[in-house]
């Protein structure tokens, strides 16, 4: 089974279904992204302790950068001298950017918001800013990403009703702008210069009818090459972020790949593939590793306890990382323990390489037609291991 054209620029084609679960390649002038994936976050132009070497490793086939913090450092015209960050950063495959939006409502120390944008103090000095629609895509097509993501603002996941459709309604009319703009710098650039795909984000908070109403408003100001949902997994229970997936599923456009903003633990991510969603992305497998935390089959562990001071075995006996390939649990403890920089690198290779090759079997489920099987037994192995290691000595 195949939707849409094969091929051109943008173009998504889904090869396999099962349910609202789809197996789709999205199409970019770097490269091809096979869907359902997952996006490794290179906030400031790197996924922190890793190479873009070792992401190629990995498999990652496109990452994440951010418009805000790439915007304050290293600055535009460092990225534009650079000739873009995929040059500054040596990333030969597809980037996408969050346009800052999230970022400037929650990093900012002092933000002011009014119709026309968001002005603000950076976090790291206190400097003045402000962003607009049209600045933010302008910003972005400095950076040079293959994706670009549309204004918006972000509402609370328990916003109150009044402060959702005063976030729903900013953000449609921000889109407008966006669009605009992404039109403007499309007409008079070719080439590198040309600014990259425009997706739309859609709001609504917690509340189904501000979803349904937002996402139909968001279409038809298209067409899009894609569509992303935000304002989930801000602070809403799991519960209300599926309910609003399962309203959501089949409003979306079939042809369109669907991208759920800021989500990367296993378990939601494999449940959002059941409900139709096709992108990932979340600083979670590396904030996680960073701690000493490693997602494996059988649930999260905390790698710096103590009953793993002689063990020998790998971190996931099913993982293929450099991590699980050559180190065991004994030697990663005693990294981080130590305080060893490697102990680091080691659990976020391991952990992002975890959620790409989850999403990569998900994909292969889809495509065998028995998606819906394995990922039950999946997630019922992951949960039930998940709590085993709570309250742990790590002395």
């Amino acid at each position: 089974m195949t939707d849409g054209a094969a091929g051109g620029e943008g173009a998504f084609t889904i090869e396999g279904r099962e349910g609202a679960a789809r197996a789709g390649t999205l199409h970019l002038g770097r490269g091809r992204v096979h869907t359902p994936t997952f996006m490794p976050v290179g906030t400031l132009g790197t996924v922190k302790a890793l190479s873009s070497r070792d992401l190629e490793d990995l498999e990652a086939e496109i990452v994440l950068g951010n418009a805000y913090h790439l915007y304050l450092r290293p600055g535009l015209e460092v990225l534009e001298n650079a000739g873009g960050l995929h040059r500054f950063m040596s990333w030969r495959r597809p980037i996408l950017t969050d346009s800052g939006g999230f970022q400037v409502f929650s990093l900012a120390r002092i933000r002011a918001i009014d119709d026309e944008g968001v002005t603000f103090r950076s976090h790291i000095d206190g400097s003045l800013h402000r962003i607009t629609p049209e600045r933010s895509i302008d910003i972005q097509t400095v950076i040079g990403s293959d994706i670009q993501m549309a204004f918006d603002e972000c509402a609370p996941g328990e916003a109150d009703r009044d402060a959702a459709r005063a976030a729903v309604e900013r953000s449609l009319a921000w889109l407008v702008r966006c669009r605009r703009r992404h039109a403007e710098l499309a007409a008079r650039s070719a080439g590198d210069g040309a600014p990259g795909l425009l997706f739309p984000i859609f709001q609504g908070a917690s509340y189904v009818d501000l979803r349904l109403e937002s996402l139909e408003r968001t279409l038809a100001r298209g067409p899009w090459p894609g569509i992303a949902i935000g304002g989930l997994s801000v602070g809403e229970s799991k519960g209300i972020t599926l309910g609003i997936l399962d309203a959501c599923e089949s409003h979306l456009p079939t042809e369109l790949p669907r991208y759920l903003m800021g989500v990367g633990y296993p378990d939601d991510i494999l449940e959002a593939v059941r409900r139709g969603v096709d992108m990932f992305d979340c600083v979670a497998p590396t904030r996680n590793g960073r701690n000493g935390t490693a997602f494996t089959e059988e649930g999260q562990v905390n790698v710096r306890g103590a009953r793993f001071a002689g063990d020998g075995g790998p971190l996931d006996p099913t993982c293929d990382c450099e991590c699980c390939r050559g180190y065991s649990r004994a030697y990663v403890r005693h990294l981080l323990v130590c305080g060893e920089i490697l102990g680091l690198k080691l659990l976020s290779v391991h952990n992002l390489r975890f959620l790409i090759r989850l999403t990569s079997r998900a994909r292969a489920a889809i495509l065998r037609g028995d998606f819906e099987s394995w990922a039950g037994a999946w997630l019922e192995r992951y949960r039930s291991g998940g709590s085993r290691n709570e309250g742990e000595s790590q002395c």
